[in-house]
């Protein structure tokens, strides 16, 4: 009759470092204690002298004593299923007891990489449409790699502001985009995307925090202009001036995060004439002419104001039209006069080089200056 074999130190010293694992790193005891069973018994039949060629593997969860049951089993051998047919228990092979403290080491060190990837994932997964920092730790012409603590995330080219550079070592604020499950959590954070206005302001502005001033619309071209129409919920409150704060200080921590981009903030409002006035800041309208249906605007400007209206390569008309959802057609008081084409036509779906549009809507009264 086969004999079990003493108390080993090796096996007590897993176990010690099991419940290290357990109580340090989270990570249940019987998740390694699992693996490294199936590891072992998939490694029984190369042992030297061992004949079975199925075997079931127990690890004592108290001392660490490694049982071996090897097995006679059917194999179906047109789906691969097996049926155990009998189990006979065996003295543990010396051999398997050193190859057992090999694999554990790996065994350990695989499920602490699947356990860490999971504990990143579960912390990230929720977080989409938030803003993280992370440090810069690699980059080429392809993508950025930020290292955020506890796991690291990927931002793309088409997700990074043109022009602007990444160093090493750099600390740098994005917007979490996705959050994908594979081998390991792929987050992938932006720089470009209009989300990122939205989240720095809520941190710059107490007033939208509190749900006193509310962002309405956002029309962004990364890293050259952004236009926001915000409205507030208390008749108290001047939105846009909450937004730009004393003496610019809120609006300029914003332009700074962006390194410089432009910022115009324009309040909302329900009056499409007004809304499309507002959001062609900072050219100033002399008169707006709306068709419904075909949902076009006709805006008028003073003859110096134009090219002011229009914007450098279209931009300020592109935005405006982005911001409100209306097309834009811009002329001047002469070509109105003259009864010639609009200087401009400018559709709310245009994309600019790298702009997006994050809601739809109107906006009014008052504005920053172009930052």
């Amino acid at each position: 009759m086969a004999r079990t074999r003493k108390k080993d130190d090796r096996n007590l010293a897993l176990i010690d470092a099991l419940a290290t694992l357990e109580r340090d790193r989270g990570m249940p005891a019987n998740t390694i204690f699992e693996a490294l069973e199936a590891a072992l018994a998939a490694a029984y039949p190369k042992t030297p002298g061992v004949t079975a060629t199925h075997a079931r593997i127990e690890i004592d969860r108290e001392t660490g004593e490694i049982r071996v049951y090897e097995q006679q089993v059917n194999e179906d051998e047109e789906t691969g299923e097996i049926e155990v047919l009998s189990e006979d228990f065996v003295e543990t092979p010396p051999e398997l007891g050193r190859i057992a403290a090999q694999t554990a080491k790996h065994v350990i060190h695989q499920k602490l990489r699947e356990a860490e990837r999971q504990m990143a994932f579960d912390e990230y997964e929720d977080r989409t449409g938030e803003i993280v920092t992370g440090i810069v730790e690699q980059h080429d012409p392809r993508f950025v790699i930020l290292n955020l603590g506890k796991a690291e995330a990927i931002m793309p080219y088409s997700e990074q502001i043109p022009r602007e550079r990444y160093e090493i070592g750099d600390r740098v604020r994005a917007y979490i985009v996705e959050v994908r499950e594979g081998r390991g959590p792929t987050i992938v954070v932006s720089r470009s995307h209009p989300g990122l206005v939205r989240k720095l302001f809520e941190i710059e502005v107490p007033e939208i925090q509190d749900g006193l001033v509310e962002i309405k619309a956002i029309a962004r071209e990364a890293g050259h202009r952004t236009k926001i129409a915000v409205a507030s919920n208390d008749p108290n409150i001047d939105p846009v001036g909450a937004c730009v704060g004393p003496k610019g200080t809120r609006v300029r921590a914003v332009v700074n995060e962006l390194r410089g981009e432009k910022i115009d903030v324009v309040a909302f409002t329900e009056d499409t004439g007004r809304m499309i006035s507002e959001a062609l800041q900072p050219a100033r309208v002399r008169g707006v002419s709306i068709d419904p249906d075909t949902k076009t605007a006709t805006v008028i400007v003073a003859d110096r104001e134009l090219s002011l209206a229009i914007g450098k390569e279209g931009q300020n008309a592109r935005l405006a039209a982005r911001l409100t959802g209306w097309r834009i057609d811009i002329k001047s008081e002469s070509q109105r006069a003259a009864g010639e084409a609009a200087g401009g036509a400018f559709e709310p779906t245009a994309e600019g080089k790298r702009g997006r549009r994050e809601g739809a809507a109107p906006a009014q009264e008052g504005s920053s200056p172009s930052s």
